[in-house]
């Protein structure tokens, strides 16, 4: 039951991912569906942690960061599909992640914590 519980969450979060993006900047990429549901299970797993909301919200942003830096990474430098490109940005790491879109995540992962609260109480 709890792979089912784990796969649930990596489609919800794929979507979700999806769908900020398609909202953002009106398109994604299947990448970054498979770096959503990447994100959003390792929210889920902070979602658990016994700390303050401020400590999830933060810890799930610095998460977030870190795996988009990662797929960047793989898919934009190594691989050269030029999905994003933060080069432009103030402060960007390798034009992979910066300050900005970093900040956003940690914003929006207050309602996402909210969600994977949620999503626990549901499988329980």
């Amino acid at each position: 039951m709890i792979i089912l519980d784990f796969l649930l969450v990596y489609i919800i979060g794929a979507g979700l991912y999806g769908l900020i993006e398609l909202l953002w900047r009106g398109w994604t990429h299947w990448t970054m569906l498979v770096c959503g549901g990447a994100c959003f299970t390792l929210m889920y797993l902070i979602s658990g942690f016994a700390v303050p909301l401020w400590a999830k919200c933060l810890l799930s942003a610095l998460v977030i960061s870190t795996v988009e830096f990662g797929t960047g990474y793989l898919v934009n430098i190594t691989l050269g599909w030029n999905v994003w490109d933060y080069s432009d940005r103030a402060f960007n790491i390798m034009g992979q992640i910066c300050p900005m879109f970093s900040l956003i995540w940690l914003v929006l992962s207050v309602p996402g914590i909210y969600l994977c609260s949620g999503l626990r109480r549901l499988f329980a």
